[in-house]
């Protein structure tokens, strides 16, 4: 019999936290990623584009997701199928960059789009699903706490990760290195899926009747969308949340440049980063029930990271900068997350979930304009500056939701 807030389901959803993090911390769009696209590509704008497909090609998919999602009393079924395609579309990156690396750059970078491209796409389907779960399984109260549990356990293992980033960057030439940790981690990544999709999955009660045609669909999710204030404040403050894109893939690629970085400092950077992470979950996020003040907090201290960007230039302020990431990048996961639940009726939730995390996630192409903007002005300052101001302004917005 479901038992809602069942320390069973934790577990299964932690677990599941910490092999995906453990797989896909390799390609953190702070620091491998940038660099590994930089081997194959010396224009900024493609290490932009890189970042944003990483997580990007979700959006197409997030309405038409919920459109179908809305009739479904359950969706772990359809859960079990986005967990298959993510795992083949990023083991098949490894095995590009390993069949092709360095005598076909320009097939193998365009490879690895393709496979990025995928991986997230599918995600589009995963993040409603997910949030259904969530709502489905788990009060506010122990959504919160589950959901700080399953930062805390993708930070160690991501922690665990960079170290193994590190020494494989370190004893292996690129782009071997990147065609090694690909491979392994998507075994790592199975493990997660399958403790995930145990999870007992109650029914939903109360389902919407999907219309016949999607275009009538998102004539009712724009309607929505227009009646609903408070939902569009929400997705204006979570959209300039995602300000931090601007700049961040392209901090690591200054620090190479000023610091000369080894393969154990950009490991060692990816472990400081989940340690900000662990902080902030276990001092703060665990112990705020409100969401609209962890927005808050996570802007300023995103803000406080690029502030000490504009100056760094050590090891030192760079592992700073890192250890704010980290605190702060949950800080926005979770709430966004848990705002647009609270405020969505059952039986629209996955309307409310795709309408929200569709906009926002225009966001996500935010590394593209960084990179323009990098490469017109050649100055880091610049961009480290744009994004301090949209997420300055992205704080003033947060504070108006409470």
């Amino acid at each position: 019999m479901f038992k809602r807030d069942d320390p069973k389901n934790n577990y299964k959803n932690v677990t599941h936290a910490f092999f995906l993090a453990l797989a896909i911390t390799i390609a953190e769009p702070s620091t491998v990623l940038p660099l590994m696209v930089h081997h194959f590509s010396d224009s900024m704008v493609v290490v932009g584009v890189f970042a944003s497909l990483l997580r990007g090609g979700a959006i197409a998919v997030q309405l038409y997701a919920a459109f179908h999602a809305q009739a479904y009393r359950s969706v772990l079924p359809y859960l079990r199928k986005v967990f298959f395609f993510r795992w083949i579309s990023w083991f098949l990156i490894g095995v590009s960059i390993f069949v092709f690396g360095e005598h076909h750059k320009e097939l193998t970078l365009l490879l690895i789009g393709i496979g990025l491209f995928f991986f997230s796409f599918s995600a589009g389907f995963g993040a409603i699903y997910f949030k259904e779960l969530q709502a489905k399984l788990f009060s506010k109260t122990y959504r919160g706490k589950t959901m700080a549990n399953r930062q805390i356990a993708g930070s160690i293992a991501s922690i665990l990760s960079g170290g193994v980033a590190g020494y494989v960057l370190e004893h292996f030439d690129a782009p071997l290195s990147y065609a090694y940790l690909f491979m392994v981690s998507s075994f790592f990544m199975v493990i997660g899926f399958v403790a995930f999709v145990t999870i007992e999955e109650p029914e939903k009660e109360q389902v919407l009747v999907k219309e016949k045609h999607f275009r009538t669909f998102l004539r009712n999710a724009v309607q929505i969308l227009r009646a609903d204030k408070k939902l569009q404040r929400q997705i204006f403050a979570i959209f300039l949340s995602y300000s931090y894109f601007l700049a961040m893939p392209f901090v690591i690629l200054n620090a190479n440049s000023s610091i000369a970085l080894t393969g154990w400092m950009l490991g060692g950077f990816i472990s400081v980063q989940m340690l900000g992470s662990i902080f902030g979950s276990m001092m703060l996020w665990r112990r705020i029930h409100h969401y609209e003040k962890m927005l808050s907090m996570s802007f300023v201290m995103m803000i406080a990271a690029f502030v000490i960007a504009l100056f760094a230039d050590s090891v030192y302020a760079y592992a700073a900068i890192f250890l704010l990431f980290g605190m702060a990048l949950d800080g926005f996961n979770i709430a966004g997350m848990n705002l647009v639940i609270e405020i969505a009726p059952e039986a629209k939730r996955p309307i409310y979930t795709a309408l929200q995390t569709n906009i926002v996630s225009l966001g996500l192409f935010f590394p593209v304009l960084g990179g323009a903007i990098l490469k017109g002005t050649g100055s880091y300052s610049v961009v480290y500056i744009l994004a301090i101001a949209m997420l300055v302004a992205g704080f003033l917005v947060s504070r108006r939701l409470r």
